[in-house]
């Protein structure tokens, strides 16, 4: 039968066997995860099939779903192609029944549970570096969930349009249940010696029996359901992928010449993975100009301006309003698109957590905080009068869940009242964040309700259905123009030098008879690594211009600290001296980038210790990463990424 390999899987979380299904599932759906030569596959149509005796097909057939683009009129024509090409494919199996496993071979008798169910879906190749992209493959996929089996029959199309079984490329999983928590999980192919691999969509045998099974026997254990939605749930995956591999071609040679300071090959693509998700003509706004709008042509329309959510602010000749990491706006995205016009439509995708007011304060423990907020901005659409809908983008990001507004809940004629409801809803979260100022509940979260309290908002409206004039909120902060550096790379060196020089004598000086010995080279050598102080401790110990200048720093002395990772360990609010003797070599399993950047990095910097420390490096020359002296000092060099080639 061409039993290729069983794993077993021991079941302890009785997740079998609909973690089996939900893998399966995943391999249908998203076979790029597994196989990285695929940018995604399509459903394009599946549906039940009930057998009756013999295998014979009944009348009873149903298509379930058909891709959005297609609408319901194609999801018909799709019941009846889904149902012509099963009979085409049993009349083309039957010749090969005692080859074929079940239920390919027909059953002996009747079977109430006798149900099949069909996924016709279409494999989405990679473009290559070079040469013409491969062709998308069909595959009808059969699924007997009574007894555990999924068909795998690639299709080709002949010149008259219909379908013929790629016989050598037939393929089976299999789940079995041994007894009480042992499973196994099967990978069958009926025609092994005649298997034909492309390298694409098509793998070679070995790895449906090594990679594929061990990652739908993984899959079958873990599967939780997600909080989120799948991936382009609400887009055609094929157009989809067809026209990001277009932008990603015209746009590649920006990753060469990329002006600004972030990762060129993040942004690029992520940027082009969402210019294909959301693609037509329109203009951007940003508060700061980037460097990269110089490399754009004529036909881009980018302004620099300060958006204030406002009666001045809106857009009523706008088809769509996109709030992509749109910051202290990604609120305010469906209130402006609300009130532009009865027709315009938004899309937000929110990254940076913040409510009408300013930084967003969890209220709810049971949920992660980017589920919270999300939650929270899906709900402004629903006030907004917005049939918000949801859908996971793929883009090389933890932030990737877009909310998207395309349909109002609402008649035209009751847009008043919606917009009275809006006012409403915002004036009571504005009234919530002051009630909770005053209690000093929000400060509880420090990093979410900073701004929140050193800022208190404007006082309400006396009558709440009534905007403030052209501002709908009085004391909106928008970000800064210039970007402020705060995180203490931009203090003066000297004024850094002489903090760091502080600390350390401080932890020196705390305990003067504590030391540490060690032995190099049959030597006892004793070397004083101070004690260790809370950071409250070392802030009563410096001045109080010193905490002054560094309370203007995101983190503060802990992040001047941190960033001065050659001298000082941060753990757990307490502050060490680094002992280099104590730190672990580079494993070889260290990435090949981290490992180069060690590498260059070496002796490129001169050693605090030999200098400052009474007892000098507590290391050898030739083992200190560091320059003991100007004489071993090297010249740094600048390290490229290798670029993964699939």
């Amino acid at each position: 039968m061409g039993l290729l390999r069983t794993v077993g899987v021991r079941d302890g979380r009785a997740a079998l066997p609909d973690g089996f299904w939900a893998a399966v599932r995943v391999w249908l759906e998203k076979p790029q995860v597994a196989n990285r030569r695929l940018c995604g596959a399509a459903i394009e149509v599946e549906g039940t099939l009930a057998l009756r005796e013999g295998g014979e097909e009944s009348a009873s057939f149903a298509a379930v779903r058909g891709s959005e683009e297609q609408g319901e009129r194609v999801a018909s024509a799709g019941t009846a192609e889904l149902g012509r090409l099963w009979r085409e494919v049993c009349a083309q199996l039957s010749p090969w029944h005692g080859h074929l496993p079940p239920p390919l071979t027909p059953w002996a008798g009747p079977d109430p549970r006798a149900e099949l169910r069909a996924v016709l879906r279409t494999l989405l190749p990679r473009a290559r570096p070079a040469g013409s992209p491969a062709p998308p493959r069909k595959e009808l996929a059969v699924q007997d969930v009574y007894n555990g089996t999924v068909t795998f029959l690639p299709l080709e199309e002949n010149s008259e349009g219909k379908y013929k079984i790629k016989k050598c490329n037939i393929y089976q999983i299999q789940l079995v249940c041994i007894k009480d928590e042992e499973w196994s999980i099967s990978i069958v192919a009926p025609f092994p010696d005649d298997w034909f691999s492309d390298g694409i969509a098509y793998p070679k045998l070995a790895w449906l029996e090594n990679e594929l099974l061990s990652k739908l026997a993984k899959w079958s254990l873990e599967q939780k359901p997600s909080e989120f939605k799948s991936t382009l749930s609400l887009i055609s995956v094929a157009k989809y992928s067809k026209v990001y591999q277009d932008l990603k071609e015209k746009y590649k040679e920006i990753v060469k010449v990329w002006p600004e300071v972030t990762d060129p090959e993040k942004f690029v693509y992520e940027d082009v993975a969402i210019a294909t998700y959301l693609l037509h003509s329109g203009r951007g706004i940003d508060v700061r100009r980037r460097k990269v709008w110089d490399m754009y042509g004529p036909g881009t329309h980018l302004e620099e301006s300060t958006i204030m959510p406002g009666d001045t602010h809106l857009f009523p000749d706008t088809d769509w309003l996109i709030g992509n990491h749109s910051d202290e706006l990604t609120p305010w995205i469906p209130v402006i698109a609300a009130r532009s016009s009865y027709s315009c439509r938004y899309f937000v995708l929110p990254c940076c957590f913040f409510d009408f007011y300013g930084k967003y304060s969890r209220r709810q423990s049971k949920k992660t905080q980017y589920r919270e907020y999300l939650d929270f901005v899906a709900q402004v659409g629903f006030v907004c009068g917005f049939n918000v809908e949801e859908d996971c983008l793929r883009i090389p990001s933890t932030k990737r869940v877009s909310l998207i507004g395309k349909s109002r809940t609402y008649p035209p004629a009751e847009h008043a009242l919606i917009d009275k409801q809006i006012t409403q809803y915002i004036n009571n979260r504005q009234t919530c964040a002051v009630v909770m100022c005053n209690r000093k509940v929000a400060c509880s979260h420090k990093a979410h309700s900073d701004d929140v309290c050193k800022e208190p908002s404007s006082e309400l409206p006396e009558n709440e259905t009534e905007t403030a004039g052209t501002v709908w909120m009085p004391g909106f902060q928008p970000r800064e123009k210039v970007e402020q550096i705060r995180n203490c790379a931009s203090l003066p060196r000297d004024f850094v030098d002489d903090v760091v020089l502080s600390v350390a004598n401080l932890l020196l000086n705390a305990n003067s008879q504590k030391s540490c010995s060690d032995t190099h080279d049959g030597n006892t050598n004793t070397w004083n690594q101070g004690e260790s102080l809370s950071l409250k401790e070392v802030a009563e110990h410096l001045h109080k211009e010193t905490l002054k200048r560094l309370k203007n720093e995101y983190g503060g002395l802990q992040t001047l600290l941190k960033n001065n990772h050659q001298v000082f360990e941060v753990l757990n609010g307490r502050v060490h001296i680094r002992d280099w003797r104590k730190e672990k070599p580079s494993r070889k399993t260290k990435p090949e980038v981290k490992r180069r950047l060690s590498a260059e990095a070496f002796k490129t910097r001169l050693c605090w210790f030999f200098i400052h420390h009474p007892d000098g490096c507590s290391l050898p020359s030739e083992s200190c990463p560091y320059a003991h002296g100007t004489e071993e000092l090297r010249q740094s060099q600048k390290i490229k990424k290798k670029k993964h080639v699939q």
